[in-house]
């Protein structure tokens, strides 16, 4: 992923993996979020009461499954299990969150690796800080949107089997299948699995 500014649209809601697959179902290649955003909304994909809301969380999925390839999108409908569900679209919240994939790789990761489970608030808070003094976005966020982001980025974890309910980090199996599509493409990208590894990938 190239380096640009944080996006840090992630403030609501979690991983929405019925949304998801409801919407990876319906997604038409190359169509703009402009031409989609009506025909998804009369779909009514999500549960939220309010049009506003709906529309905003519509926006956020649309634009991770956009990260997904033609053929990771056939997977997570066709071949993959809940879990392998799961792990697709963490890997697309990775792929459209700087800030998240870099959390994933340099804190996740490497606490798994070192074997250092346990993942409380303050992990998320000092990586913040360290990410704020080079980038005069994230050091404008106010302490409470700061909360919130932590929040919902901790649910997406959970909710993606990185993490437990008790906030241990644990392993992610893929199949050798979805490992190898990964590794195809992008062989980078299963670093944001904890415990993935694959012979003869460089990450």
């Amino acid at each position: 992923m190239r380096a640009g500014k944080y996006r840090m649209s992630f403030s609501t809601g979690g991983l929405f993996v019925n949304e998801s697959l409801a919407l990876v179902e319906h997604y038409r290649t190359g169509e703009s979020w402009e031409k989609a955003r009506k025909r998804l909304l009369e779909m009514g994909l999500t549960a939220l009461p309010k049009l506003s809301s709906q529309e905003r969380s519509l926006r956020e999925i649309y634009n991770r499954v956009t990260h997904l390839s033609g053929a990771e999108r056939a997977f997570v409908l066709r071949h993959a299990d809940r879990q392998e569900q799961q792990a697709i679209l963490w890997l697309a919240v990775c792929r459209t969150y700087r800030f998240i994939r870099e959390f994933a790789v340099e804190v996740v990761q490497d606490r798994y690796q070192s074997w250092r489970l346990e993942l409380g608030p303050e992990t998320f808070d000092r990586f913040l800080s360290e990410k704020a003094e080079w980038d005069e976005h994230l050091a404008q966020l106010t302490p409470s949107t700061c909360a919130k982001l932590r929040q919902v980025m901790f649910r997406i974890m959970r909710e993606a089997g990185v993490l437990t309910e008790t906030d241990k980090i644990q392993a992610i199996w893929l199949s050798p299948g979805l490992k190898a599509m990964i590794a195809e493409t992008a062989p980078r990208d299963l670093m944001v699995f904890p415990g993935v590894t694959m012979d003869g990938v460089a990450l």
